[in-house]
């Protein structure tokens, strides 16, 4: 019983926000199309505005893993996510996780196809993209958009939410899955 009104709440919900939101709109006398009209103008230039941000975040880490970069920081890591026993295979992505949520996620289908979801290495990766987030990306883009050009303790703060993230989903995920 349960379940067949969970089905059919998420069966419903979608249509029913779609509809009743410019519903809701006209009800309370607002011009829903030019109202969606004028924050699709504004989400347009929000775009052209961040591209050029984009595009040198994304050249920068291109050219960060093609100069071999990547694999010298996973070279000096190596000896302590040995010593606190973090799987090797999953420090890639969290190296990358603050930079680029799609590459994270492409490496996470890699170690879930090569690891499978069950293994200790499959969890601990689901966890660290869960809980960590896209820290440069983020201030790139929004900061970028609404112009902010001094991030100040934005940028520290936000990898060392990283890290704490990273450290609790590792910790966590070897004592719940580990040997």
């Amino acid at each position: 019983m349960f379940i067949s009104i969970l089905e059919a709440i998420s069966r419903w919900a979608i249509p029913v926000i779609v509809l009743g939101i410019p519903l809701w709109g006209l009800v309370r006398g607002i011009k829903v199309y030019e109202t969606f009209v004028e924050g699709a103008k504004q989400g347009l230039t929000a775009t052209v505005r961040i591209t050029p941000y984009l595009i040198a975040m994304f050249v920068a880490i291109r050219v960060f893993r093609v100069a071999g970069g990547m694999d010298l920081l996973l070279k000096a890591v190596t000896p302590f996510t040995d010593m606190l026993g973090i799987p090797p295979e999953v420090v890639p992505m969290a190296l990358i996780r603050p930079l680029s949520g799609s590459g994270a996620l492409s490496m996470l289908g890699e170690l879930l196809h090569t690891y499978g979801p069950d293994s200790l290495v499959g969890m601990t990766a689901s966890t660290i993209q869960g809980s960590t987030e896209t820290t440069l990306y983020v201030i790139t883009v929004y900061f970028g958009a609404i112009g902010v050009t001094r991030a100040r303790h934005s940028l520290p703060i936000g990898l060392w939410s990283d890290l704490v993230g990273f450290l609790a989903a590792v910790f966590i995920c070897t004592r719940l899955f580990g040997v």
